[in-house]
């Protein structure tokens, strides 16, 4: 991997999308900035280290197309980090296809995902090319851990995926694309039962006592509280129930992102613990660290790296469970996210 190679990140001034800039640079590759807003650019452009180098800096929005085809222009990827991505991810993933070149997103918006598959596998697998959904905290780190705990299972009968966070203090960018998720699904619950994704009415999410593994140990936890997951997992794993928990601390800790570090890292630590089941056999995977956007950029970058490289098993719509080597991807996360599989 050479400098010369560039990545365009869309919505590179957003939170995750700095986060996201910064690990292409300590890789040694180029980021092309863009986004709708040119003054943003302009200003993460200048706030970057000077051993960045000039950077291309390409305003765009998903409403232009030309303007989106020139800001993919020589790209050997794009990473889309703008949400709310019912909005963008079509838009960008279009361009990407007519540039020929892969596309990764962090979306955590399960309907958003849901349109990826469903509208685009056929004319990315065609294409030969990559478009990889919900690359990210939530959608991708649970699906590789899903996939590295299944082992030599072909297939089981529940996996769950609990999420134990300190706090959750989410982006305005997070919060505004709940609103475009609630919204969509008329302020009904999403869950995954029965092989299917099924719309429930909107009642009081049942909690219950989940066993994490060591430092957070018994934690109270919502049960139902539907994350990325539910669309990454099932697209490549015959699991007929996928379940995800959210600690219940964090799921009411709605506090802006309040960052601990001059990197705009936040405090707050997590543990990602999944199991899954297959008669009366369980096995685990367990990944822990610090700030979930922080940990979002290794995971996207490393997954752009990958395949830029050749090191996937599959074109089309795929997941990184589906895509990448599940464990040996998961080791690469070191020392950003430690990670325990079977």
């Amino acid at each position: 991997m050479g400098s010369t190679q560039k990545v365009t990140v869309f919505g590179a001034y957003g939170h995750t999308g700095r986060f996201v800039v910064a690990e292409l640079l300590k890789r040694g590759l180029a980021p092309v900035l863009s986004g709708r807003d040119a003054d943003k650019l302009a200003a993460l452009a200048d706030s970057l280290p000077e051993g960045a180098g000039e950077l291309d800096v390409r305003p765009a929005s998903v409403d232009d197309p030309a303007a989106l085809d020139r800001a993919l222009d020589g790209a050997a990827a794009v990473i889309n980090c703008a949400g709310p991505f019912a909005t963008t991810s079509a838009p960008v993933i279009e361009a990407a296809l007519r540039a020929g070149i892969p596309y990764l997103d962090v979306a955590a918006e399960i309907e958003a995902n849901v349109d990826t598959f469903a509208d685009f596998a056929d004319r990315a697998r065609a294409a030969g090319t990559v478009v990889v959904p919900a690359m990210a905290f939530y959608g991708g780190l649970g699906d590789l851990l899903a996939t590295a705990a299944m082992g030599d299972w072909t297939s089981a009968d529940e996996a769950h995926v609990a999420y134990g966070l300190s706090s959750w203090q989410p982006t305005p960018g997070t919060l505004a694309a709940g609103v475009v998720s609630r919204e969509r699904r008329g302020d009904r619950r999403v869950r995954y039962a029965n092989g299917r994704l099924e719309y429930v009415e909107a009642t009081e999410l049942p909690t219950l006592e989940w066993e994490f593994p060591e430092p957070l140990g018994r934690r109270t936890v919502l049960a139902e509280f539907t994350m990325a997951d539910v669309v990454t997992l099932p697209s490549h794993l015959s699991i007929p129930e996928v379940c995800t928990y959210m600690s219940t601390a964090a799921a009411g800790d709605l506090a802006a992102a309040t960052p601990v570090d001059e990197h705009g890292r936040t405090a707050e630590t997590f543990v990602v613990d999944v199991v899954v089941r297959s008669g009366d056999e369980e096995r685990r995977a367990v990944a822990r660290g610090e700030d979930i956007y922080a940990v979002t950029a290794p995971l996207v970058v490393e997954a752009t790296q990958r395949i830029l490289a050749g090191g996937t098993r599959t074109v089309g719509v795929a997941s990184a469970g589906e895509l990448f080597d599940a464990t040996d991807f998961l080791k690469a996360l070191s020392p950003h996210v430690s990670v325990e599989t079977p």
